[in-house]
C-alpha cells in the first residue's frame, strides 16, 4: 500500500492555510489540470467534519467520479478525508498544519490501495504512485501560491 508524504512551508498564517485546503472552490483551482469539479454533496465553501463531496475529474485520460468524506477535523491543525466510492480500492488523505517561524508547514499524507490486486500493485510501481505524488505536490504548490498571495 503506497504512502505519499509531502511537506511544504507556506508563508501565511495557519488558519488561512487550513481554510484554503478545505475550500471546495480553491480545491477546484488547485486541480485545474484534472478538471476536478464538485458535483454533489458539498459543492462550494468550506467542508466540515462529516461532510461528503462527490468529485468528477479526468485522471489518466479517464473521466471518473469519486466520493470523499471528511472523517476527522481538529481546526486548524488537521483534517482527514477518505474515499467512500471511486476508482481506488481505498484511500485516506490526512492534511496536517503546523505553525512555524516562517508561517505554516502543510503536510499531506496520502495512503491508498489500488484496485485489481497484483495488477494494481504493478500499476503502482509502473506509473500510478508517481502520478499520485505529482498530483499531491502540484496541488500543494498551487495552494501555497494562493495562500502567500492573499496573506
Amino acid at each position: 500500500m503506497p504512502i505519499i508524504e509531502y511537506e511544504v512551508t507556506i508563508h501565511a498564517p495557519i488558519q488561512v492555510c487550513f481554510d484554503l485546503a478545505r475550500d471546495i472552490d480553491v480545491h477546484m483551482l488547485t486541480t485545474a489540470k484534472t478538471k476536478e469539479k464538485a458535483i454533489d454533496g458539498v459543492t462550494s465553501g468550506l467542508v466540515e467534519n462529516g461532510d461528503t463531496v462527490i468529485w468528477q475529474a479526468t485522471h489518466l485520460g479517464v473521466r471518473q467520479k469519486l466520493t470523499a468524506k471528511i472523517i476527522n477535523m481538529d481546526k486548524p491543525y488537521t483534517f482527514t478525508d477518505v474515499m467512500v466510492k471511486g476508482a481506488f480500492h481505498s484511500f485516506t488523505h490526512v492534511h496536517e498544519f503546523m505553525e512555524s517561524n516562517q508561517g505554516t508547514i502543510m503536510k499531506d499524507i496520502f495512503i491508498y490501495k489500488s484496485p485489481l490486486g497484483l495488477l494494481g500493485q504493478f500499476a503502482d510501481k509502473l506509473f500510478l504512485e508517481k502520478y499520485m505524488r505529482n498530483f499531491i505536490v502540484n496541488r500543494a504548490e498551487v495552494l501555497k501560491r494562493i495562500a502567500e498571495n492573499i496573506s
